[in-house]
């Protein structure tokens, strides 16, 4: 899907990438350690002439059927177990890539992130605007979602 929206921007969001998750009581591993993530990346503030068009570029996955799947094959695994992103998250990863390169063919001259929440967006509030309402936690669905948009001119940038 992509559509075109206004960014809910909000710094806050990068908070996200700190927020501890199982085996990860620091947050993501990316974080520090890219030169696109927090702190070192840049916001989308400093990136995108948001006076210009943005859009999202998002791709769903059935999370609650791959769920359902894997218990048929391991009844023995606990909630956790069955919906753990290693099993699912790759092929997801993969679709969002291929909307995206299908995305950038239509539209050759746009930025495209896939990290929009270590830019500063706030992802939950942006689908919602696109029309998507997010699961938390995913239940029955997850999405992947890239933002795109005009970038601002190079003595633009802070």
């Amino acid at each position: 899907m992509y559509a075109q929206v206004q960014l809910a921007v909000d710094p806050k969001a990068r908070a996200l990438c700190a927020r501890p998750y199982p085996n990860h009581p620091r947050g993501c591993p990316q974080l520090g350690n890219c030169p696109t993530c927090p702190p070192r990346g840049r916001l989308i503030t400093d990136v995108l002439d948001l006076s210009q068009p943005t859009f999202v570029i998002c791709t769903e996955f059935p999370l609650g059927e791959h769920v359902a799947k894997l218990k048929a094959k391991h009844p023995d695994w606990t909630q956790r177990q069955l919906a753990c992103c290693l099993y699912w998250q790759p092929k997801a990863r993969q679709n969002l890539l291929q909307a995206i390169k299908d995305f950038a063919k239509l539209h050759p001259s746009l930025f495209i992130t896939a990290s929009p929440e270590a830019m500063g967006v706030n992802v939950t509030e942006t689908m919602r605007r696109a029309g998507v309402q997010l699961e938390w936690p995913p239940m029955a669905r997850t999405y992947q979602v890239a933002v795109a948009g005009t970038r601002l001119a190079t003595r633009e940038y802070k």
